[in-house]
């Protein structure tokens, strides 16, 4: 993956597909033969993978940027963000 930066645009990979669990409420990133169980912050940012830039991203969530691409860069390492 390259190098994010605020104006990066991130999405979900094709493979990755973002659930609430029915019965728990717990919003869930699965992909094949996986699943990453996503506290409150985390699914906020992984619902604005949109195409909206990373920056924007930050803004919407009065987030530090810094902190926005940490999160996408340890998705993008398991390929679940692309740019």
């Amino acid at each position: 993956m390259t190098p994010l930066s605020a104006d990066s645009r991130p999405r979900l990979a094709r493979k990755a597909r973002l659930r609430t669990d029915r019965l728990t409420g717990e919003t869930l990133l699965l992909y094949p033969e996986h699943g990453l169980v996503l506290n409150a912050s985390a699914a906020a940012i992984v619902r604005l993978c949109d195409g909206r830039s990373a920056g924007d991203i930050a803004a919407e969530l009065a987030a530090p940027l810094a902190d926005i691409l940490d999160f996408l860069a340890a998705l993008g390492d398991r390929g679940l963000v692309t740019t």
